[in-house]
């Protein structure tokens, strides 16, 4: 473990509406609404996923490897003026991000192939992810499209999401692209639950949630969109 980095606790659940509009209404009254939404309570997220020639990052997930990392280019409401390059670190149970933000002609040229734009001095996760670019053969695999709507409370610093209309974008691998229609890739009356903490979950919220009875689930986006994308168009693994 990184010691330097801030791991927090994450738990994920697949809900159905039902269960949604039951849980949305108990932390209505216990939790604020993440300053970041819009009108509707919510934004959209679009990320780019990564991997390597090896697909390490699917199969070590699908493996159940508990020690592994992620990477990603992600943006707000389709929006250039917020764009940042991720990397999320799993260590046993729990998870730590970190990310550099990147222009938009930093992203133009990345993806016109050109990886020496993150060759950035005193930015080490560029400069890593350059170097996995260029010994591992990291690149774009899929897009992963949703609407997040997010509460957070900062007793136990505690935020609760919940990720509706999962879709991708198939081949398609340019997040600004006007034409991209992603597809459905997730049960329409699904919704991906998230809880992230760092040492404990108020008792209030807890008993909103009633954990005990929800199927906790691995939930990563990045696979169910990976294997949608396997599924409709023979993509060999």
């Amino acid at each position: 473990m990184n010691k330097n980095l801030s791991y927090r606790n994450e738990l994920k659940f697949f809900i159905n509406y039902h269960q949604y509009f039951i849980i949305r209404q108990r932390l209505k009254v216990l939790m604020q609404q993440d300053k970041h939404v819009g009108p509707t309570g919510e934004y959209h997220i679009r990320s780019l996923y990564f991997d390597d020639i090896n697909n390490k990052a699917l199969h070590e997930k699908l493996a159940g490897v508990r020690d592994r990392v992620k990477y990603r280019i992600r943006i707000y409401n389709g929006q250039d003026n917020v764009i940042h390059f991720e990397k999320k670190i799993k260590f046993k149970d729990y998870i730590a991000k970190v990310k550099e933000p990147l222009t938009r002609n930093m992203y133009d040229k990345l993806m016109a192939g050109d990886f020496d734009v993150l060759k950035e001095p005193n930015k080490p996760l560029l400069n890593e992810i350059h170097d996995e670019m260029s010994h591992s053969l990291l690149r774009p695999k899929v897009i992963v499209d949703y609407v997040r709507e997010p509460y957070v409370c900062d007793n136990g610093n505690v935020r609760i999401t919940f990720d509706k209309e999962l879709r991708t974008g198939l081949h398609a691998v340019d997040i600004f692209d006007q034409s991209l229609e992603p597809i459905r890739a997730l049960d329409n009356d699904l919704i991906i639950l998230e809880v992230k903490y760092d040492a404990y979950i108020p008792a209030s919220i807890k008993i909103a949630l009633q954990l005990e009875g929800l199927n906790r689930q691995s939930a990563s986006k990045y696979v169910i969109c990976r294997k949608h994308l396997k599924f409709n168009t023979w993509e060999d693994y």
